[in-house]
């Protein structure tokens, strides 16, 4: 058996937002040379998020509206966490949207449903950050 890892960085210039990452995902596929088997990404960092779901704007915007609704970032003083840093809404956000995807990988593509793209969401923004690619199989 094979495997492959490949850390990638982000650095986003708001507090949140949604990055389409499948072409990174792809091109690490591609370059771990697997054609049957799993690939594993996560985020490591306990205020971002990777996910499955439409690229589609009007879903990322209600998206963003309804993660605001269930943990707004304001007031800060609603949260016990924030001292150091007001981020308390960011972890919580990320338990929402999940740590990471698993996707099998077939004749050495990805195997998503219709539509299906990989996210990174980034809820604490403004420094870097990293994702974990990890690929194994044949």
């Amino acid at each position: 058996m094979k495997s492959y890892r490949k850390e990638v960085l982000f650095n986003t210039k708001n507090r949140r937002e949604f990055i389409n990452i499948t072409p990174e995902i792809e091109k690490c596929l591609a370059e771990s040379e697997i054609r049957e088997g799993l690939l594993l990404c996560n985020a490591m960092h306990i205020t971002a998020s990777v996910f499955i779901n439409d690229d589609e704007s009007g879903l990322h915007s209600d998206f963003e509206k309804w993660l605001e609704k269930l943990a707004p970032e304001k007031p800060y003083s609603q949260y016990k966490h924030n001292g150091f840093e007001d981020n308390a809404d960011a972890h919580l956000k990320r338990t929402v949207m999940g740590r990471e995807v698993v996707v099998a990988i077939s004749d050495g593509k990805p195997d998503f449903g219709p539509w299906e793209q990989v996210f990174y969401g980034e809820f604490d923004g403004k420094r870097a950050k990293r994702v974990l690619i990890k690929i194994i199989g044949e």
